[in-house]
């Protein structure tokens, strides 16, 4: 059956559009776009009547399963990399393997390397106040001394008569001596007008060289020699004493911690350190001699207390551990003062 091209095409299931009711129809191609169109329209081009409302949702599934199979194409692009999406989270993520467990997680900050060896160290900035370096203990030498009488004490140009009756004494007791030029420190306050240098303290006993004192100190310790010592240690050891070991004589200095001048100032101490007895026997002053040697040490510094004014060893202070100090400072009421 031959159709004409001035005939207008009649839509096929004409039984189903009435069925549906009235609905629209697409006017027919113009004669112009009947020429240009093959003479055969192919039944895929007429067309295609709404569904209605019932058949929406088979429409709609029809839809969806022919967009799946549509993935080529463009309208599919947005669900293929909706898809992908996931398909890249799982490849981002790595598969535990079997050595998960022994393998450390990585820090969550990656660590800093340790500088070259060759890198220098910052500087460290300098404290606000600069330290100070620890204070020096007081030192009495560098202060002014408390002021003593006997520092103004200056020799005549006639040596006074005590003086003299005092050096025929110690030669009496066979002391040997020298003469000895005035001392004297007006900075400091030390002053002997008339110093001697012992030699001996009697016809048998030596003195350690450069014993210098005032005359009155030297002949207490020459009668303290001859009238105590000596007879204590042929008593104690059978032999006569040979010599005496001095530690200190004449010193220009205070004593110790204190702005008060020391009685070695002004020649007015001595300091004994040992005896030696004449079988080459030393005796030394100290805090724990041998038991003989403590007796005799005992006895004489006991013995000291009355001749000297001020008697002090082992056991008064630190300064004194290692010798016996003696000295004529005059005391209140002619008291003493012995440790």
């Amino acid at each position: 059956m031959s159709l004409r091209a001035d005939q207008p095409l009649e839509p096929r299931g004409k039984h189903r559009l009435k069925r549906r009711g009235s609905q629209h129809v697409t006017p027919g191609p113009t004669k112009v776009q009947q020429k240009t169109q093959d003479p055969l329209t192919s039944p895929t081009e007429v067309p295609v009547p709404e569904p209605r409302p019932a058949d929406a949702q088979k429409a709609d599934v029809s839809k969806k399963e022919e967009m799946k199979t549509q993935a080529p194409k463009s309208g599919g692009a947005v669900d293929r990399s909706n898809q992908e999406k996931p398909h890249r989270e799982k490849q981002a993520r790595p598969e535990p393997s079997a050595n998960t467990e022994n393998t450390p997680e990585p820090p969550s900050v990656a660590p800093t390397p340790p500088p070259k060896p060759g890198t220098a160290e910052p500087e460290v900035e300098p404290p606000v106040v600069a330290p100070q370096p620890p204070q020096k203990p007081a030192d009495a030498g560098d202060e002014k001394m408390l002021p003593d009488p006997r520092s103004a004490d200056l020799p005549d140009e006639k040596m006074p008569d005590e003086e003299v009756a005092c050096r025929e004494r110690l030669k009496t007791l066979g002391v040997e001596f020298e003469e000895h030029k005035a001392e004297s420190n007006a900075e400091i306050g030390c002053s002997i007008p008339y110093p001697i240098v012992l030699k001996t303290l009697g016809k048998s006993i030596a003195i350690g060289p450069g014993t210098e004192l005032n005359c009155p100190m030297a002949e207490a310790a020459a009668r303290f020699a001859a009238n105590v010592i000596q007879p204590e240690a042929k008593a104690e050891f059978g032999a006569d004493l040979k010599s005496i070991g001095q530690a200190s004589a004449f010193v220009c200095r205070p004593r110790h911690g204190t702005r008060k001048l020391s009685e070695h100032a002004f020649g007015n101490a001595l300091d004994i350190a040992s005896f030696t007895l004449s079988d080459g026997k030393k005796i030394e002053v100290g805090p724990t001699p041998p038991e003989k040697d403590a007796k005799f040490l005992n006895a004489v510094r006991k013995a000291a207390c009355g001749p000297f004014k001020t008697v002090l060893g082992p056991g008064a202070d630190a300064d004194h551990a290692l010798h016996f100090h003696l000295d004529l400072e005059p005391r209140r009421h002619g008291g003493t003062f012995c440790q």
